[in-house]
């Protein structure tokens, strides 16, 4: 699935030559709403938010602290669902379904990246990556290749059996991003990725999240500074629930050079 929508992100033309393909609806919202309160001194979290997003872009969504954005996020991630409105992922309407089937979508087409890594303690880094395919009924063994092959992506192949007390915040984010693409889904969704990092492990992972974007995923990226938001390639900005702005990002920015050699 990852060669497939690498193909159809850089628009490769269809067999017999002809015009390249635009790339698919990956998430389709219409005009959503989230309300609290409903009646008297009812808040709207989100106001009316409508947005498509293609196959392997790499969109920021930009907002301050009450903005709506995260409220966003927990939609577009179905952590919660709108009052009313509409929400396809992937072609199905999300916005309705049981906790059970929101559930299964998670866990099957979404990969989340929090500000605060969500690793199990106890759990070494290996085992972490391995979770979620651990919920898909997965082999050991095949578990522990993917994992291994996840860690080994960001960087981290020598600390496999590191718990997360024996890494720094720059590494465990890292086993973060080897956990939210172990299983392969269509999106990944990062939420102020780098907000606990020092400068140098931001740059960092956010160098890993332009990496895998070129090789063809899907990501959002939720934060409220614009320096974070300049790595992606399109900005969507949010205020008081609704969308204001959404546009291009005049230029990627670097993520500062190559990055640092794994501590």
């Amino acid at each position: 699935m990852a060669e497939k929508t690498k193909q159809s992100t850089h628009g490769r033309a269809a067999e017999g030559g002809g015009e390249p393909k635009e790339p698919a609806e990956i998430i389709r919202v219409r005009e959503i709403y989230k309300i609290y309160n409903p009646g008297s001194g009812e808040v709207r979290a989100l106001d009316g938010v409508s947005l498509a997003v293609r196959e392997g872009e790499f969109v920021a969504i930009v907002g301050q602290s009450g903005s709506g954005k995260t409220t966003l996020m927990n939609m577009l991630g179905c952590l919660d669902t709108p009052s009313r409105g509409d929400y396809f992922l992937e072609g199905k309407n999300v916005a309705r379904l049981s906790d059970d089937e929101l559930s299964d979508i998670r866990n099957r087409h979404i990969g989340f990246i929090f500000q605060g890594f969500n690793l199990i303690p106890g759990l070494d880094a290996l085992e972490n990556v391995e979770l979620p395919l651990l919920y898909r009924g997965m082999s050991r063994e095949k578990r522990r290749r993917i994992a291994a092959e996840s860690l080994e992506r960001v960087g981290l192949g020598h600390r496999l059996r590191h718990r997360p007390a024996e890494m720094s915040g720059g590494q465990q984010q890292r086993v973060a991003i080897a956990r939210a693409i172990a299983a392969r889904p269509p999106l990944l969704l990062a939420d102020e990725p780098t907000g606990n990092l020092d400068t140098a492990s931001g740059r960092e992972v956010l160098s890993i999240l332009q990496d895998l974007n070129a090789e063809g995923r899907t990501i959002i990226l939720i934060t409220h500074d614009n320096s974070i938001a300049s790595a992606a390639r399109r900005i969507v900005r949010i205020q008081d629930g609704r969308i204001v702005e959404d546009v291009p990002a005049r230029e990627p920015a670097s993520a500062g050079g190559p990055a640092a050699a794994p501590a």
